[in-house]
């Protein structure tokens, strides 16, 4: 009997050698969108009890086989006017890992010709039982949304978020990813409770963060888990920067293992899953949505496994991705489409890192483009530098100086300086905000060349609060220089006084002038102008430079007379002709109405403290 199911089971895997592409096989290319050049089994004469093979690579880089058996189909599953099969895998090597995150993608056979990638599973489930999303649904969906979409009308923008120092992203709802990601919305007292286990899930795809500090991992979970990437494996090979490989034959064959990298070079980030199928340059892959992102430009690689680690709640595939071969392009819900010889879009990022202990540590990597991870990946790596080499806990001063290229336009400068217990965080986030308002605004052809930032820090708190000013004199006259003392303390104790000179304007009329002494922050909320739509790509850009510095003082002098603020323009002193014209009961908005028009601003140089706190006071204009 064993003899007898040893020569089927042999007979099995000589006709799907026969049809699927061997290493060294040649694979015929596409001859149009609806013909593909891999014999297909069709959906509809799937039935229970069909036997047939699938490849998943278990280690190193060739798949090996194992036995499929055919449940049934599920109609309606994932989604509505698609289909699952569920079936029961077995083999030498499922026994021993059963259905595990990099699985995802592994094709399927009968009878040589290709039926689905495996896709899904049942958390906990006590036998290795799959879902099997069919070829030909990966197949159509990416068809479908071939189309290049058109960009978005342009957003407003907010001062507020410009200036903050918490990353906020507006992530689509957060997505179930895999096992461990339900069970544990299960087992913080969810309604889902009864249900664990009962419910199939997306196989959790490995994703491995190397070069990544634990602190920054744990900080930004909420975060991450948001954007659907769960740290399945949190050790992992580093992915080198390298040029686009060329392609052969045994490129990406069905079976193999395939890495989509999110950030390569000094940090890696990389999800690993299986190829389900390559028709000519044109790769499927793991039957399920990595991100949901829809359009994408994302490195695409081979990758090695060192092994398949047997866990009792979620076995996992430990990767370490390979030479860049091609570029995601679609990341939809049936799976990832990418091309081979097509290189994606990168973002370098630089960073000089001047320690506590007065060395100098270069880091330089690369970063996926896209308007919702980028942000994201350079908050992680940025607070990631600074978390491996300084203290992670307790007060430190960071300064920050750094430079984002925009093709076509002014380049980006910042300028902060943070000094807190979470100093780190803050210019981790300083920095990935700009970044986030400039890919999410709207307009279309957002270039972001590189990043580049010096960073500066020490094991010290350097922070100083504005207590009081005070004037030499509270009258005077058009056009002369009066000074104002700011009074400032230190956390120890400490006061001392700094002297700011400024001269009246000569044009203002005699009256009450307002004079405001503050930090940046506190100038920039206090500003009539919040919100506004930029006009085009360089309004933003100049308005992402008008930025106030956080950590020194300004002066600003303010009339009390009728102004308005249309877009980022201040436009004070207006005449009542042009008060009534903005007024007209034939038009309405457009402008903010202001009491205080501005006069005179005034920035000054950074001082050895960063200092917070705003104060006022009047001045009378005599003659």
């Amino acid at each position: 009997m064993k003899k007898c199911f040893a020569v089927l089971l042999a007979l099995g895997f000589a006709l799907v050698s026969h049809h699927v592409p061997a290493r060294g096989q040649a694979v015929a290319q596409v001859k149009s969108k609806s013909q593909v050049s891999v014999p297909l089994f069709p959906l509809e004469d799937v039935r229970p009890g069909m036997k047939g093979v699938a490849w998943s690579v278990f280690n190193g880089t060739e798949p090996e086989a194992f036995e499929v058996e055919v449940l049934g189909v599920l109609p309606g599953f994932p989604g509505p006017r698609q289909s699952g099969i569920i079936a029961r895998l077995s083999g030498a090597n499922v026994a021993k890992t059963f259905v595990f995150a990099g699985m995802s993608g592994s094709p399927v056979y009968i009878d040589g010709k290709l039926v689905g990638a495996i896709a899904y599973s049942f958390p906990f489930s006590r036998e290795p039982i799959a879902g099997i999303t069919p070829i030909r649904q990966m197949i159509d969906i990416f068809e479908r949304e071939s189309v290049t979409p058109r960009a978005s009308d342009p957003r407003t923008i907010s001062f507020t978020k410009l200036a903050a120092t918490e990353l906020q992203l507006n992530w689509p709802k957060p997505m179930l990813t895999g096992g461990p990601l339900f069970a544990a919305v299960a087992a913080a007292g969810s309604p889902l409770n009864s249900l664990i286990g009962q419910q199939m899930t997306p196989i959790a795809t490995p994703v491995v963060f190397s070069g990544i500090a634990p602190e920054a991992l744990q900080r930004f979970a909420p975060q991450l888990q948001s954007a659907g990437l769960l740290p399945v494996a949190g050790i992992g090979g580093a992915a080198a920067i390298t040029p686009l490989a060329k392609a052969t034959d045994k490129t990406l064959a069905p079976g193999t293992s395939i890495s989509v990298q999110l950030v390569r070079g000094d940090y890696s980030l990389a999800a690993s899953g299986t190829v389900t199928m390559r028709d000519g340059d044109r790769i499927y892959a793991f039957g399920h949505p990595f991100l949901g992102l829809g359009r994408a430009d994302m490195p695409m690689s081979e990758s090695s496994v060192v092994t398949v680690i047997s866990n009792v709640n979620n076995s996992f595939k430990l990767a370490t991705p390979g030479q860049m071969v091609g570029a995601v392009s679609q990341d939809r819900a049936t799976g990832i489409f990418g091309q081979l010889g097509h290189a994606p879009k990168m973002i370098p990022v630089t960073i000089n890192l001047r320690t506590s202990r007065d060395r100098t540590e270069k880091f330089t990597y690369e970063i996926a483009s896209d308007q919702f991870l980028t942000p994201l990946l350079l908050n992680i790596t940025v607070y990631s530098t600074i978390a491996a080499t300084e203290r992670s806990l307790g007060e430190a001063t960071i300064s920050l100086n750094g430079r984002i290229d925009v093709a076509n336009h002014e380049t980006i400068l910042l300028e902060r300086r943070f000094s807190s217990a979470n100093a780190a965080a803050q210019a981790s986030g300083a920095v990935a905000n700009p970044l986030a308002v400039l890919l999410s605004s709207g307009f279309e052809n957002v270039d972001v060349k590189s990043i580049s930032l010096d960073i500066i820090s020490t094991d010290e708190r350097k922070a100083a609060t504005l207590e009081r000013i005070a004037l030499d004199r509270t009258e005077v006259g058009r056009g002369e220089t009066m000074e104002v003392q700011a009074y400032v303390r230190t956390d120890s104790g400490k006061q001392f006084v700094q002297r700011i000179p400024f001269t009246i304007p000569s044009d203002v009329p005699p009256g009450q002038l307002v004079l405001f002494v503050g930090d940046g922050n506190a100038l920039q909320q206090a500003a009539a102008a919040q919100n506004f739509v930029p006009k085009d790509l360089g309004q933003l850009v100049g308005a992402i430079n008008k930025i106030k510095k956080n950590d020194r003082l300004y002066v600003k002098l303010f009339r009390l007379t009728p102004g308005a603020v249309i877009g980022t323009d201040e436009l004070p002193n207006l005449p009542p002709s042009m008060v009534a014209t903005l007024n007209s009961d034939r038009s309405s908005g457009g402008y903010t109405a202001t009491v205080l028009s501005p006069l005179m601003e005034k920035e000054l140089p950074p001082a050895e403290f960063v200092i917070e706190g705003q104060q006022l006071i009047g001045i009378s204009v005599i003659r």
